[in-house]
Protein backbone atom coordinates (compact mmCIF):
# COMPACT_ATOMS: atom_id res chain seq x y z
CA UNK A 1 0.00 0.00 0.00
CA UNK A 2 1.33 3.82 -0.79
CA UNK A 3 1.78 5.81 1.55
CA UNK A 4 -0.37 8.44 2.38
CA UNK A 5 0.72 11.88 1.26
CA UNK A 6 0.65 13.28 5.13
CA UNK A 7 3.89 11.10 5.79
CA UNK A 8 5.75 12.76 3.00
CA UNK A 9 6.02 16.21 4.12
CA UNK A 10 8.92 16.92 2.97
CA UNK A 11 7.92 20.11 0.51
CA UNK A 12 6.86 18.37 -2.38
CA UNK A 13 3.36 18.88 -2.42
CA UNK A 14 4.47 22.43 -2.07
CA UNK A 15 6.39 22.88 -4.89
CA UNK A 16 3.84 20.93 -6.36
CA UNK A 17 0.73 23.21 -5.92
CA UNK A 18 3.37 26.22 -7.22
CA UNK A 19 4.37 23.92 -10.16
CA UNK A 20 0.22 23.83 -10.94
CA UNK A 21 -0.29 27.56 -10.48
CA UNK A 22 2.65 28.57 -12.43
CA UNK A 23 2.03 25.99 -15.46
CA UNK A 24 -1.94 26.49 -15.13
CA UNK A 25 -1.11 30.92 -15.24
CA UNK A 26 -3.80 30.65 -12.47
CA UNK A 27 -2.29 34.13 -11.25
CA UNK A 28 -1.49 35.98 -14.20
CA UNK A 29 -1.44 35.76 -18.23
CA UNK A 30 -4.24 33.28 -18.05
CA UNK A 31 -4.43 32.16 -21.89
CA UNK A 32 -7.57 33.84 -23.11
CA UNK A 33 -8.37 30.96 -25.49
CA UNK A 34 -8.60 28.85 -22.56
CA UNK A 35 -12.05 28.56 -21.19
CA UNK A 36 -13.49 30.30 -17.75
CA UNK A 37 -15.04 26.69 -16.95
CA UNK A 38 -15.41 23.07 -17.84
CA UNK A 39 -18.74 22.95 -16.79
CA UNK A 40 -20.49 19.97 -15.97
CA UNK A 41 -23.88 19.34 -14.10
CA UNK A 42 -24.10 18.56 -10.39
CA UNK A 43 -24.67 14.93 -10.51
CA UNK A 44 -21.85 14.14 -13.55
CA UNK A 45 -19.37 16.53 -11.66
CA UNK A 46 -19.98 14.33 -8.15
CA UNK A 47 -18.64 10.57 -10.43
CA UNK A 48 -15.41 12.38 -11.69
CA UNK A 49 -14.76 13.79 -8.03
CA UNK A 50 -15.40 10.86 -6.59
CA UNK A 51 -15.30 12.55 -3.13
CA UNK A 52 -14.35 10.12 -0.59
CA UNK A 53 -12.50 10.34 3.26
CA UNK A 54 -10.40 6.83 3.39
CA UNK A 55 -9.24 6.08 6.64
CA UNK A 56 -5.50 4.99 5.37
CA UNK A 57 -5.33 8.30 3.29
CA UNK A 58 -3.93 8.63 -0.05
CA UNK A 59 -1.10 8.34 -1.50
CA UNK A 60 0.83 11.70 -2.96
CA UNK A 61 0.29 10.54 -6.77
CA UNK A 62 -3.53 10.42 -5.69
CA UNK A 63 -3.29 13.90 -3.90
CA UNK A 64 -1.81 15.33 -6.77
CA UNK A 65 -4.11 13.61 -9.40
CA UNK A 66 -6.79 15.03 -6.67
CA UNK A 67 -5.57 18.84 -7.00
CA UNK A 68 -5.51 18.18 -10.96
CA UNK A 69 -8.98 17.42 -11.43
CA UNK A 70 -9.91 20.32 -8.32
CA UNK A 71 -8.08 22.90 -11.03
CA UNK A 72 -9.46 21.25 -14.10
CA UNK A 73 -13.15 21.63 -13.07
CA UNK A 74 -12.97 25.18 -10.98
CA UNK A 75 -13.89 27.99 -12.37
CA UNK A 76 -11.06 30.23 -13.33
CA UNK A 77 -12.01 33.62 -11.86
CA UNK A 78 -9.39 35.02 -12.78
CA UNK A 79 -9.74 34.58 -16.51
CA UNK A 80 -10.05 37.72 -18.68
CA UNK A 81 -13.61 36.54 -19.50
CA UNK A 82 -14.72 35.91 -16.47
CA UNK A 83 -17.45 38.91 -15.19
CA UNK A 84 -20.05 36.86 -13.04
CA UNK A 85 -19.26 38.90 -9.85
CA UNK A 86 -18.08 41.50 -8.03
CA UNK A 87 -14.48 39.81 -7.72
CA UNK A 88 -11.83 38.24 -9.97
CA UNK A 89 -8.31 37.26 -9.98
CA UNK A 90 -5.63 38.29 -8.17
CA UNK A 91 -2.32 38.91 -8.68
CA UNK A 92 1.26 37.36 -7.44
CA UNK A 93 1.72 39.72 -5.13
CA UNK A 94 -2.03 39.38 -3.80
CA UNK A 95 -1.42 35.25 -3.68
CA UNK A 96 1.80 35.76 -2.20
CA UNK A 97 -0.21 38.34 0.79
CA UNK A 98 -2.53 35.16 1.29
CA UNK A 99 0.23 32.09 1.34
CA UNK A 100 2.23 33.58 3.79
CA UNK A 101 -1.04 34.69 5.65
CA UNK A 102 -2.03 31.00 5.74
CA UNK A 103 1.73 29.67 6.27
CA UNK A 104 1.78 31.69 9.65
CA UNK A 105 -1.73 30.64 10.73
CA UNK A 106 -2.34 32.89 13.59
CA UNK A 107 -5.71 34.83 15.06
CA UNK A 108 -6.04 38.72 14.92
CA UNK A 109 -6.92 38.92 18.33
CA UNK A 110 -3.94 39.87 20.41
CA UNK A 111 -0.96 41.39 20.59
CA UNK A 112 0.81 38.68 21.75
CA UNK A 113 0.03 35.93 18.81
CA UNK A 114 0.35 38.38 15.98
CA UNK A 115 2.20 41.17 16.81
CA UNK A 116 3.17 42.17 13.39
CA UNK A 117 -0.64 41.55 12.11
CA UNK A 118 -1.59 43.89 14.87
CA UNK A 119 -0.01 46.82 14.11
CA UNK A 120 -0.45 46.43 10.33
CA UNK A 121 -4.34 46.32 10.98
CA UNK A 122 -3.85 49.35 13.65
CA UNK A 123 -2.07 51.02 10.52
CA UNK A 124 -4.32 50.13 7.65
CA UNK A 125 -7.43 51.22 9.45
CA UNK A 126 -6.05 54.55 10.44
CA UNK A 127 -4.64 55.14 6.85
CA UNK A 128 -8.48 54.09 5.69
CA UNK A 129 -10.34 56.79 8.02
CA UNK A 130 -7.97 59.38 6.76
CA UNK A 131 -8.31 58.29 3.14
CA UNK A 132 -12.21 58.61 3.86
CA UNK A 133 -11.96 61.52 4.95
CA UNK A 134 -12.60 61.70 9.24
CA UNK A 135 -10.24 63.25 11.24
CA UNK A 136 -10.84 60.47 13.72
CA UNK A 137 -11.95 56.61 13.85
CA UNK A 138 -11.75 53.15 14.13
CA UNK A 139 -12.18 49.65 12.49
CA UNK A 140 -11.77 46.07 12.29
CA UNK A 141 -11.30 43.73 9.28
CA UNK A 142 -14.40 41.50 9.02
CA UNK A 143 -15.54 38.17 6.73
CA UNK A 144 -17.22 40.09 4.54
CA UNK A 145 -19.26 43.18 3.26
CA UNK A 146 -22.76 41.25 5.09
CA UNK A 147 -21.03 40.96 8.49
CA UNK A 148 -19.87 44.66 8.07
CA UNK A 149 -23.36 46.02 7.30
CA UNK A 150 -24.20 44.35 10.41
CA UNK A 151 -21.58 45.52 12.33
CA UNK A 152 -23.15 49.23 10.80
CA UNK A 153 -26.79 48.56 12.35
CA UNK A 154 -25.51 47.25 15.92
CA UNK A 155 -23.18 50.09 16.57
CA UNK A 156 -26.40 52.43 15.51
CA UNK A 157 -28.54 50.34 17.54
CA UNK A 158 -26.51 50.50 20.47
CA UNK A 159 -25.98 54.58 20.11
CA UNK A 160 -29.50 55.31 20.30
CA UNK A 161 -29.97 52.69 23.11
CA UNK A 162 -26.28 51.51 24.52
CA UNK A 163 -28.50 50.24 27.43
CA UNK A 164 -29.48 47.14 24.78
CA UNK A 165 -26.27 45.49 25.74
CA UNK A 166 -27.30 44.81 28.99
CA UNK A 167 -31.35 44.67 28.86
CA UNK A 168 -32.07 43.74 25.63
CA UNK A 169 -34.75 45.13 23.32
CA UNK A 170 -37.55 44.31 25.77
CA UNK A 171 -40.00 47.08 26.01
CA UNK A 172 -38.41 49.12 23.48
CA UNK A 173 -40.41 50.98 20.33
CA UNK A 174 -40.07 48.85 17.53
CA UNK A 175 -36.61 49.86 15.93
CA UNK A 176 -36.70 51.12 12.11
CA UNK A 177 -33.67 51.05 9.71
CA UNK A 178 -34.19 52.61 5.94
CA UNK A 179 -32.62 51.17 2.84
CA UNK A 180 -33.34 51.47 -1.08
CA UNK A 181 -34.90 49.30 -2.99
CA UNK A 182 -31.69 48.53 -4.62
CA UNK A 183 -29.67 47.86 -1.70
CA UNK A 184 -27.52 44.34 -0.45
CA UNK A 185 -30.20 41.62 0.99
CA UNK A 186 -27.80 41.49 4.07
CA UNK A 187 -29.48 44.99 5.12
CA UNK A 188 -32.42 42.54 5.96
CA UNK A 189 -30.59 39.96 6.94
CA UNK A 190 -28.44 42.06 9.71
CA UNK A 191 -32.06 43.87 10.93
CA UNK A 192 -33.59 39.68 11.15
CA UNK A 193 -30.39 38.59 13.24
CA UNK A 194 -30.53 41.98 15.23
CA UNK A 195 -34.40 40.77 16.82
CA UNK A 196 -35.85 43.97 14.50
CA UNK A 197 -37.43 41.72 11.81
CA UNK A 198 -37.65 42.20 8.26
CA UNK A 199 -40.95 44.23 8.24
CA UNK A 200 -39.04 47.08 10.32
CA UNK A 201 -36.40 47.42 7.37
CA UNK A 202 -38.28 50.08 4.93
CA UNK A 203 -37.45 50.19 1.40
CA UNK A 204 -36.78 53.59 0.04
CA UNK A 205 -37.29 54.43 -3.56
CA UNK A 206 -35.04 55.01 -5.62
CA UNK A 207 -34.65 57.28 -9.06
CA UNK A 208 -34.39 56.16 -12.62
CA UNK A 209 -30.95 55.37 -12.31
CA UNK A 210 -31.15 53.24 -8.56
CA UNK A 211 -30.14 56.27 -6.58
CA UNK A 212 -32.06 56.47 -2.91
CA UNK A 213 -34.75 59.69 -3.31
CA UNK A 214 -33.61 61.92 0.06
CA UNK A 215 -37.26 63.19 -0.41
CA UNK A 216 -38.55 59.50 -0.12
CA UNK A 217 -36.67 58.81 2.77
CA UNK A 218 -37.82 61.87 4.77
CA UNK A 219 -41.26 61.07 3.95
CA UNK A 220 -40.35 57.11 4.93
CA UNK A 221 -38.66 58.40 8.47
CA UNK A 222 -41.96 60.59 9.27
CA UNK A 223 -44.17 57.55 8.47
CA UNK A 224 -42.38 55.09 10.75
CA UNK A 225 -42.52 57.63 13.34
CA UNK A 226 -46.14 58.10 12.95
CA UNK A 227 -46.66 54.40 13.13
CA UNK A 228 -44.79 54.13 16.68
CA UNK A 229 -42.03 53.23 15.26
CA UNK A 230 -38.56 53.95 16.09
CA UNK A 231 -36.30 55.27 13.39
CA UNK A 232 -32.44 54.51 13.82
CA UNK A 233 -30.56 53.60 10.65
CA UNK A 234 -29.86 54.50 7.21
CA UNK A 235 -27.88 52.03 5.01
CA UNK A 236 -26.71 53.98 1.90
CA UNK A 237 -25.11 52.05 -0.59
CA UNK A 238 -22.16 53.13 -2.88
CA UNK A 239 -22.55 51.16 -5.83
CA UNK A 240 -25.22 49.00 -5.92
CA UNK A 241 -25.48 45.25 -6.91
CA UNK A 242 -27.26 45.09 -10.09
CA UNK A 243 -27.01 49.19 -11.30
CA UNK A 244 -24.19 49.81 -9.69
CA UNK A 245 -25.51 53.48 -8.69
CA UNK A 246 -23.97 55.82 -5.80
CA UNK A 247 -26.57 56.96 -3.61
CA UNK A 248 -26.53 61.01 -2.84
CA UNK A 249 -24.49 60.44 0.20
CA UNK A 250 -24.47 64.30 1.50
CA UNK A 251 -28.15 64.89 0.93
CA UNK A 252 -28.91 61.51 2.93
CA UNK A 253 -26.41 62.61 5.54
CA UNK A 254 -28.74 65.99 5.94
CA UNK A 255 -31.82 64.09 6.15
CA UNK A 256 -29.89 61.96 9.20
CA UNK A 257 -28.71 64.97 10.92
CA UNK A 258 -32.01 66.48 11.28
CA UNK A 259 -33.75 63.22 12.31
CA UNK A 260 -30.85 62.16 14.22
CA UNK A 261 -30.10 58.67 12.69
CA UNK A 262 -26.91 56.93 11.71
CA UNK A 263 -26.16 57.05 8.33
CA UNK A 264 -24.42 53.70 7.28
CA UNK A 265 -22.40 53.49 3.83
CA UNK A 266 -22.44 50.10 1.85
CA UNK A 267 -19.21 50.88 -0.36
CA UNK A 268 -18.15 47.22 -0.73
CA UNK A 269 -18.36 47.32 -4.52
CA UNK A 270 -17.92 51.35 -5.44
CA UNK A 271 -15.49 52.07 -2.34
CA UNK A 272 -12.94 51.01 -4.96
CA UNK A 273 -13.73 54.81 -6.41
CA UNK A 274 -11.68 56.30 -3.56
CA UNK A 275 -8.42 55.47 -5.15
CA UNK A 276 -8.92 57.28 -8.08
CA UNK A 277 -8.73 61.23 -8.56
CA UNK A 278 -11.32 61.05 -11.71
CA UNK A 279 -14.22 58.87 -9.99
CA UNK A 280 -14.20 59.50 -5.87
CA UNK A 281 -16.56 62.61 -6.64
CA UNK A 282 -18.94 59.49 -6.83
CA UNK A 283 -18.45 59.53 -2.96
CA UNK A 284 -19.15 62.86 -2.36
CA UNK A 285 -20.50 63.00 1.18
CA UNK A 286 -18.99 59.75 2.15
CA UNK A 287 -17.08 61.59 5.27
CA UNK A 288 -20.60 63.07 6.82
CA UNK A 289 -21.01 58.98 7.32
CA UNK A 290 -21.06 57.19 10.27
CA UNK A 291 -19.95 53.66 9.48
CA UNK A 292 -19.13 51.73 6.12
CA UNK A 293 -18.35 48.74 4.70
CA UNK A 294 -15.96 48.46 2.02
CA UNK A 295 -14.50 44.95 0.31
CA UNK A 296 -11.12 45.50 -1.34
CA UNK A 297 -11.72 41.57 -2.59
CA UNK A 298 -14.15 43.08 -4.73
CA UNK A 299 -13.22 45.43 -7.76
CA UNK A 300 -9.50 45.44 -6.59
CA UNK A 301 -9.07 42.09 -6.62
CA UNK A 302 -7.58 41.26 -2.78
CA UNK A 303 -7.13 38.02 -2.38
CA UNK A 304 -10.82 37.00 -0.46
CA UNK A 305 -11.50 37.27 1.92
CA UNK A 306 -10.21 41.00 2.52
CA UNK A 307 -13.31 43.44 4.37
CA UNK A 308 -12.94 46.45 6.57
CA UNK A 309 -15.63 47.86 8.56
CA UNK A 310 -14.36 51.85 9.55
CA UNK A 311 -16.51 54.18 11.71
CA UNK A 312 -16.25 57.64 12.33
CA UNK A 313 -16.78 57.19 16.33
CA UNK A 314 -13.01 56.34 18.02
CA UNK A 315 -14.38 54.24 20.94
CA UNK A 316 -17.96 52.44 20.03
CA UNK A 317 -16.72 49.36 18.78
CA UNK A 318 -14.87 48.21 22.01
CA UNK A 319 -18.09 49.98 24.05
CA UNK A 320 -20.33 47.70 22.38
CA UNK A 321 -18.45 44.33 21.71
CA UNK A 322 -16.45 44.00 24.80
CA UNK A 323 -17.10 40.94 26.77
CA UNK A 324 -13.72 41.65 28.45
CA UNK A 325 -12.92 37.93 28.63
CA UNK A 326 -10.08 37.82 31.62
CA UNK A 327 -8.70 34.35 29.51
CA UNK A 328 -7.64 36.56 26.65
CA UNK A 329 -7.66 39.73 27.62
CA UNK A 330 -6.18 39.93 30.85
CA UNK A 331 -5.38 43.58 32.48
CA UNK A 332 -2.13 43.07 33.62
CA UNK A 333 0.03 42.07 30.64
CA UNK A 334 3.68 42.57 30.25
CA UNK A 335 2.68 44.98 27.47
CA UNK A 336 0.70 47.25 26.11
CA UNK A 337 -2.50 45.35 26.29
CA UNK A 338 -4.56 48.56 24.50
CA UNK A 339 -3.20 46.53 20.91
CA UNK A 340 -5.00 43.55 22.12
CA UNK A 341 -7.94 44.82 19.55
CA UNK A 342 -10.01 41.61 19.24
CA UNK A 343 -12.45 42.44 21.86
CA UNK A 344 -13.76 44.89 19.58
CA UNK A 345 -14.80 42.24 17.09
CA UNK A 346 -17.98 39.38 17.15
CA UNK A 347 -15.32 36.77 16.90
CA UNK A 348 -12.91 35.37 18.37
CA UNK A 349 -11.26 33.72 15.83
CA UNK A 350 -10.60 36.25 12.71
CA UNK A 351 -8.35 35.80 9.91
CA UNK A 352 -4.88 38.59 9.57
CA UNK A 353 -6.81 39.89 6.48
CA UNK A 354 -5.43 43.61 7.01
CA UNK A 355 -2.52 42.34 5.61
CA UNK A 356 -3.54 41.05 2.62
CA UNK A 357 -4.66 44.80 1.68
CA UNK A 358 -1.11 46.49 3.07
CA UNK A 359 0.71 43.99 0.97
CA UNK A 360 -0.91 44.51 -2.03
CA UNK A 361 -0.98 48.65 -1.66
CA UNK A 362 2.40 48.58 -0.37
CA UNK A 363 4.12 46.79 -2.99
CA UNK A 364 2.41 48.08 -6.19
CA UNK A 365 1.90 51.79 -5.00
CA UNK A 366 -1.03 53.73 -4.92
CA UNK A 367 -0.52 55.41 -8.34
CA UNK A 368 -0.48 51.77 -10.09
CA UNK A 369 -3.99 51.11 -7.68
CA UNK A 370 -5.23 54.22 -9.33
CA UNK A 371 -4.43 53.26 -12.63
CA UNK A 372 -5.98 49.75 -12.27
CA UNK A 373 -9.47 51.31 -10.94
CA UNK A 374 -9.19 54.04 -13.73
CA UNK A 375 -8.86 50.88 -16.76
CA UNK A 376 -11.77 49.20 -14.77
CA UNK A 377 -14.03 52.51 -15.43
CA UNK A 378 -12.61 52.97 -18.65
CA UNK A 379 -13.42 49.32 -19.71
CA UNK A 380 -17.31 50.09 -18.50
CA UNK A 381 -17.14 53.34 -20.37
CA UNK A 382 -16.27 52.20 -23.79
CA UNK A 383 -18.44 49.01 -23.34
CA UNK A 384 -21.36 50.67 -22.69
CA UNK A 385 -20.59 53.17 -26.36
CA UNK A 386 -20.14 49.96 -28.03
CA UNK A 387 -23.44 48.31 -26.55
CA UNK A 388 -25.77 51.43 -27.61
CA UNK A 389 -23.79 51.37 -31.13
CA UNK A 390 -24.13 47.81 -31.94
CA UNK A 391 -27.65 46.47 -33.92
CA UNK A 392 -29.39 44.12 -30.93
CA UNK A 393 -27.76 45.61 -27.83
CA UNK A 394 -29.61 47.97 -25.70
CA UNK A 395 -28.76 49.65 -22.15
CA UNK A 396 -30.89 49.50 -19.19
CA UNK A 397 -29.12 52.75 -18.18
CA UNK A 398 -27.81 55.49 -20.34
CA UNK A 399 -24.65 55.59 -18.75
CA UNK A 400 -23.27 53.22 -16.03
CA UNK A 401 -22.64 54.98 -12.54
CA UNK A 402 -19.88 52.01 -11.72
CA UNK A 403 -18.35 49.62 -13.64
CA UNK A 404 -21.77 47.94 -14.08
CA UNK A 405 -23.33 47.97 -17.18
CA UNK A 406 -26.22 46.24 -17.78
CA UNK A 407 -28.27 45.31 -21.39
CA UNK A 408 -30.24 43.32 -22.98
CA UNK A 409 -29.03 41.43 -26.20
CA UNK A 410 -32.35 41.67 -28.59
CA UNK A 411 -31.57 38.58 -30.97
CA UNK A 412 -32.80 38.88 -34.67
CA UNK A 413 -35.65 36.50 -34.42
CA UNK A 414 -36.87 39.85 -31.70
CA UNK A 415 -35.71 42.52 -33.68
CA UNK A 416 -38.97 43.46 -35.92
CA UNK A 417 -41.23 42.65 -33.81
CA UNK A 418 -43.63 44.69 -31.51
CA UNK A 419 -42.72 45.18 -27.96
CA UNK A 420 -45.83 44.45 -26.97
CA UNK A 421 -46.00 42.69 -23.14
CA UNK A 422 -45.73 39.22 -25.17
CA UNK A 423 -42.32 40.58 -26.32
CA UNK A 424 -40.80 41.31 -23.05
CA UNK A 425 -41.98 37.83 -21.84
CA UNK A 426 -39.91 36.17 -24.92
CA UNK A 427 -36.82 38.68 -24.02
CA UNK A 428 -36.92 37.59 -20.51
CA UNK A 429 -35.92 34.09 -21.81
CA UNK A 430 -32.79 35.35 -23.82
CA UNK A 431 -30.50 35.99 -21.01
CA UNK A 432 -30.68 32.53 -19.42
CA UNK A 433 -30.49 30.99 -22.60
CA UNK A 434 -27.87 32.90 -24.01
CA UNK A 435 -26.13 32.51 -19.98
CA UNK A 436 -26.22 28.91 -20.47
CA UNK A 437 -24.55 29.03 -24.02
CA UNK A 438 -21.51 31.01 -22.89
CA UNK A 439 -21.16 29.04 -19.66
CA UNK A 440 -21.03 25.67 -21.60
CA UNK A 441 -18.86 27.10 -24.49
CA UNK A 442 -16.43 28.31 -21.84
CA UNK A 443 -16.30 31.19 -23.35
CA UNK A 444 -17.56 34.02 -21.20
CA UNK A 445 -19.17 34.09 -17.42
CA UNK A 446 -21.34 36.86 -17.37
CA UNK A 447 -24.30 37.85 -14.99
CA UNK A 448 -28.21 38.33 -15.32
CA UNK A 449 -31.01 39.33 -13.16
CA UNK A 450 -34.31 40.99 -13.52
CA UNK A 451 -35.28 44.29 -11.69
CA UNK A 452 -39.05 43.48 -10.75
CA UNK A 453 -39.64 46.27 -8.69
CA UNK A 454 -38.26 48.71 -11.75
CA UNK A 455 -39.91 46.47 -14.26
CA UNK A 456 -37.35 45.25 -15.84
CA UNK A 457 -37.17 41.92 -17.13
CA UNK A 458 -33.89 39.34 -17.25
CA UNK A 459 -31.21 41.49 -18.53
CA UNK A 460 -27.19 41.04 -18.84
CA UNK A 461 -25.16 42.84 -15.25
CA UNK A 462 -21.25 42.91 -16.80
CA UNK A 463 -18.79 44.03 -14.38
CA UNK A 464 -15.13 44.97 -14.54
CA UNK A 465 -12.99 45.02 -12.24
CA UNK A 466 -9.04 45.67 -12.05
CA UNK A 467 -7.15 42.72 -12.61
CA UNK A 468 -7.27 41.23 -15.17
CA UNK A 469 -6.88 44.60 -16.48
CA UNK A 470 -9.84 44.91 -18.77
CA UNK A 471 -9.28 46.24 -22.28
CA UNK A 472 -11.58 47.45 -25.37
CA UNK A 473 -10.99 44.15 -26.95
CA UNK A 474 -12.08 41.83 -24.38
CA UNK A 475 -15.45 44.43 -24.10
CA UNK A 476 -15.45 43.71 -27.89
CA UNK A 477 -15.49 40.08 -27.82
CA UNK A 478 -17.69 39.95 -25.07
CA UNK A 479 -20.40 41.34 -27.60
CA UNK A 480 -18.95 39.25 -30.63
CA UNK A 481 -19.57 35.80 -28.59
CA UNK A 482 -23.15 36.98 -27.46
CA UNK A 483 -23.45 37.66 -31.20
CA UNK A 484 -22.76 34.01 -31.97
CA UNK A 485 -23.88 32.18 -29.43
CA UNK A 486 -27.45 34.31 -29.78
CA UNK A 487 -28.37 34.69 -33.25
CA UNK A 488 -30.37 31.84 -33.97
CA UNK A 489 -32.08 32.14 -30.24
Amino acid sequence: MARPASSQADGRLLDNILGMVKRERMVSGVDESKKTVEFKPPEELKKILQLDIRAEGRSLQDVEEMMETVVRYSVRTQHPYFFNQLYGGIDEVALASAWLCEALNTNQHTFEVAPVFILVEHFVIARLVELFGWPEGDGIFSPGGSMSNLYGMTLARYRKHPEVKTRGMTGMKPLVAFTSDQSHYSVGKAASLLGLGLDNVVKVQTDATGRMIPQALKEAVAAARAGGGEPFFVGATAGTTVLGAFDPLDELADVCRDEGLWLHCDACWGGTAILSEKHRHNLHGIDRCDSLSWNPHKMLCAPLQCSPFIVRHKDILQECNSANATYLFQQDKFYDVSYDTGDKSFQCGRKIDAFKLYFLLTCHGLKEMEERVDAAFSAAEYLSEQVSRRPGFRQVLATPQCTNVCFWYIPPSLRQEEESPEWWNKLAKVAPRLKERLVRDGSFMVGYQPLPDKGLVNFFRMVTKCNPKPTPEHMDHLLDEMERLGADL
